[in-house]
């Protein structure tokens, strides 16, 4: 039987990947877990043996009624949430001109307004208690652009922002953000649950037809490895201070690192266009 005192975990997307891994590192903790996917078969073996903790419901996050039963559900469940992790997403491929409007839309959906409809949802209880955590899987694509997946990007930048915003909203509340960016991790990502645009433009061929090719190529060699990003994510949420960004993989710290740089140093170069730009500043009288 699982303690009262111990925490409950929100998780969506744990059908795969890092949501599967990190609803089965928290059980393994012996912590409670609400474990959602938009087929409930495919986290039933996540939940088996700790059906006194752990609970398996459906969840689409695209499906805002449904959220909020599933919220209603755990906090009748288990008396609150403590920890909710919006992991549910997923990628796509097109150049910008080639992107398809209504698959566009629906990545937004999922990616952006899922999150945002699943933390209202949540905040609630959390503000009632002023102590919880919010995870928001973002990507390292949520703060470095690459051809062929601007979309997707556009997304996760949204989700950045976001972030940030209610970070600044919800932490005189005694509530922690956490922005989670993984590099390429040995998930369904770049395989079965990418989706792409059926429009290809011969003039990106050498551009964003190249990463199309490339990135669905790294299926099953990515170097991530989702159990330990799993252990990250913990060590993150349960740490004293929690930081608000959390890097996943070398080549996330690589990546993000050069970009930073690579901002200052156009930022130092302009300067002085820059500073030139607003009111002249007012004289004093001699």
């Amino acid at each position: 039987m699982a303690s009262p005192d111990s925490p409950v975990w929100f998780i969506t997307g744990c059908s795969s990947g890092l949501g599967r891994a990190l609803a089965q590192a928290v059980l393994e903790r012996g912590w409670r877990a609400v474990v959602t996917a938009r087929d409930p078969g495919k986290v039933a073996d996540v939940v088996s043996g700790h059906e006194e903790r752990a609970i398996a419901w459906a969840l689409d996050v695209t499906d805002s009624e449904q959220i909020a039963r599933a919220v209603a559900q755990a906090q009748a469940a288990f008396g609150r949430i403590d920890v909710l992790v919006n992991n549910a997403g997923y990628g796509y491929l097109a150049a910008v001109e080639e992107g398809e409007d209504d698959k566009v839309r629906a990545l937004f959906d999922t990616n952006v307004f899922g999150l945002v409809h699943t933390t209202r949802a949540v905040l609630p209880g959390m503000r009632a208690r002023r102590a919880g955590h919010i995870v928001n899987m973002s990507s390292l694509g949520g703060l470095v652009g690459f051809g062929a997946t601007g979309y997707y990007h556009a997304t996760k930048f949204a989700v950045e922002g976001l972030s940030e915003s209610l970070a600044a909203e919800v932490a005189p509340l005694g509530i922690n953000v956490t922005i989670v960016e993984p590099a390429a991790f040995r998930t369904n990502w770049s395989g079965p649950s990418m989706r792409q645009s059926a429009t290809t433009i011969d003039d990106y061929a050498s551009t964003a037809g190249a990463r199309r090719a490339g990135t669905l190529a790294t299926h099953g060699h990515q170097p991530g490895d989702p159990t330990r990003a799993a252990q990250a994510v913990i060590s993150a949420v349960t740490a004293q201070k929690p930081p608000m960004r959390l890097l996943l993989g070398k080549a996330a710290y690589d990546i993000a690192t050069a970009k930073l740089d690579s901002l200052k140093t156009t930022f130092d170069n302009w300067r002085e266009v820059t500073l030139r730009a607003d009111f002249p500043p007012a004289r004093t009288a001699n």
